[in-house]
């Protein structure tokens, strides 16, 4: 049966000061200036419909500021924001509050403004630390911007703080990829996020897609980094997510890969509830567009369904295989509502062909199946 899952939120601002080429997120480059209290009020507006709708009391695991740019709202906003969120719904001393940040849009008192406004984690997408590959991905910042606001993150007053990094870049060379790496490890953040660049349809990139490296560079550059973070203390819990020790891991993004519930609030964010009482799964997707959003009367909800039981063992296995840590029956039983039975066959041969080893009822991915985690996944399908 379906199993009560911690609630995290999701709240996205969706506007940028210009659009990277890279980027399918939905965001919207920045024309005008923002106001502020009205997002934040059809913000608030959005939760309260959403509380409604699913009639939730629990409280908040996690909360999760992304974007676009939120680095671009102003403390008081970010304040307001979570104030009204906190009036809602149980905010603890142990919620997890990250807000996403880019270097060109942060100077010192901002980050300590947010810290008081709440924000305990901060995440920065500096995505490179070399000149030209931050001019070629679009970024508005430059090196030493980069350096500066991790530099103003451990001075902010928050707990710990991510940087995004992406490798894989256009004529990238495996000696570049680790210098990129090192610079990052040499400004001690608590977490990092290294991930290959991937182009995606619909984004500038796509229609006219650069050069990147062949796929023994791309691997070798995997390799290398994964020894290199490893020898700087850094543990990997997930394909892309390291850190220093579990108490830095990013617990939001762990309720996801774990399959656990969140709120989506904002332009076009998504949210996925479970009732336990109809044993159902429901997912949510707001409005994407600002102007749509923000309309006077009208619902921030774009549509909503329920998942079908026939969709939910690739779902759980598209989250959950990602993450390092082993996997139980009973997690799944309880994430998905079904038996161990509609995922038996697809099991035997995942085990069978070296992509998962199975354990005391548990289920651990190989090494093998991280490199073919498409190959695992279609097992489920």
């Amino acid at each position: 049966m379906l199993a009560v899952q911690p609630l995290s939120l999701y709240i996205h601002i969706p506007w940028c000061v210009q659009k990277c080429p890279y980027c399918d997120f939905n965001s919207h480059a920045l024309k005008q200036d923002i106001d502020e209290p009205a997002y934040v009020r059809a913000l608030l507006k959005d939760l309260d419909d959403d509380i409604e709708r699913f009639k939730l009391n629990r409280p908040l695991h996690s909360i999760f500021i992304g974007g676009g740019t939120p680095s671009l709202f102003s403390a008081k906003a970010i304040g307001d924001i979570l104030e009204g969120v906190g009036k809602r719904l149980t905010i603890s001393a142990d919620t997890e509050i990250t807000l996403e940040a880019n270097p060109g849009t942060v100077e010192a008192d901002k980050f300590k403004g947010f810290a008081a406004a709440g924000v305990n984690r901060l995440s920065i997408g500096v995505q490179s630390f070399a000149s030209d590959k931050l001019i070629k991905l679009g970024r508005i910042h430059d090196t030493n911007q980069a350096i500066r606001a991790a530099e103003l993150a451990h001075q902010a007053g928050i707990r710990s703080f991510n940087l995004d990094l992406m490798h894989g870049l256009e004529q990238q060379s495996v000696t570049a990829a680790m210098d990129d790496l090192r610079q990052a490890i040499n400004l001690n953040p608590q977490h990092l996020s290294w991930y290959q660049l991937t182009i995606e349809p619909n984004t500038a990139f796509y229609s006219k897609p650069p050069t990147l490296p062949e796929d023994e560079i791309l691997w070798d550059i995997q390799e290398a980094g994964f020894e290199l973070l490893a020898s700087a203390g850094y543990q990997q819990y997930e394909i892309s997510a390291f850190s220093k020790g579990e108490a830095f891991q990013s617990r939001h993004n762990l309720n996801y890969w774990q399959n656990g519930d969140y709120l989506g609030i904002g332009c076009g964010a998504h949210g996925k509830i479970t009732d336990i009482n109809g044993q159902t799964i429901h997912r949510t997707v707001k409005i994407k567009h600002p102007k749509g959003y923000l309309e006077p009367g009208r619902s921030a909800l774009d549509h909503w369904h329920q998942v079908a039981e026939a969709e939910r063992p690739f779902e759980y296995m598209m989250n959950r295989l990602r993450l390092f840590k082993p996997f139980s029956l009973s997690d799944y039983q309880q994430a998905t509502g079904l038996g161990a039975d509609s995922i038996d066959d697809a099991l035997q041969q995942a085990c069978g062909k070296g992509l998962l080893e199975a354990r005391n009822n548990h289920f651990q991915v190989t090494p093998q199946g991280h490199r073919y985690l498409n190959d695992l996944l279609s097992l489920f399908l």
